[in-house]
């Protein structure tokens, strides 16, 4: 599968425009990480990409969710690798965390979505504005973007520090700013 399939059948199942940016912030990040780690930056993009392809067909039953992806790929008449399986289906937490990319996108999942909601109330409003220093302040919030859960995105800590993996991630998302229209 190639990245044109991936964004063709993840818009035939998500239609919402946010949800989809969001996919595209995860993978960007999950290329980013890749490059960082000296991995495949195709296979982790795609799993960044195709990570919450079940979303609305799951956002009530958040047990299926990222299992359901499997089948929905399968159905597109898509083979993807185990290991990019495995990590969509790990990321929602219904599944094993074993590998680097599993605990890359669990982590990376949440800490997009603060981001976003770093640079909506950025005084710029502008996230290639926005600095790393920033996001950790807003992290460290509690009551802010309460859905980001900052225990997940503090699983980062098992493979690189909290503020490489905040920087990591907006220098990603920042470079795709085109995309996200923060």
């Amino acid at each position: 599968m190639d990245r044109k399939e991936a964004v063709k059948l993840l818009k035939k199942h998500l239609n919402q425009e946010n949800l989809l940016k969001h996919c595209y912030a995860v993978e960007a990040a999950m290329r980013e990480f890749a490059d960082y780690f000296g991995e495949d930056e195709k296979k982790w993009g795609i799993a960044g990409l195709l990570h919450d392809i079940d979303y609305e067909y799951t956002k009530d039953n958040h047990e299926k969710h990222g299992l359901k992806a499997e089948e929905i790929i399968k159905q597109g008449g898509f083979e993807l690798g185990k290991n990019i399986i495995n990590a969509i289906k790990a990321h929602g937490g219904n599944y094993p965390i074993n590998t680097k990319m599993d605990k890359v996108l669990h982590s990376v999942d949440p800490l997009t979505g603060l981001i976003v909601a770093s640079a909506l109330m950025h005084p710029s409003k502008d996230i290639t504005k926005m600095k790393t220093d920033f996001v950790l302040r807003r992290y460290d919030e509690k009551n802010f973007a309460k859905g980001a859960s900052r225990e997940v995105i503090q699983k980062c800590t098992d493979f690189m520090p909290l503020k490489d993996f905040v920087s990591h991630t907006l220098k990603a998302m920042q470079n795709i700013n085109d995309v996200l229209e923060l």
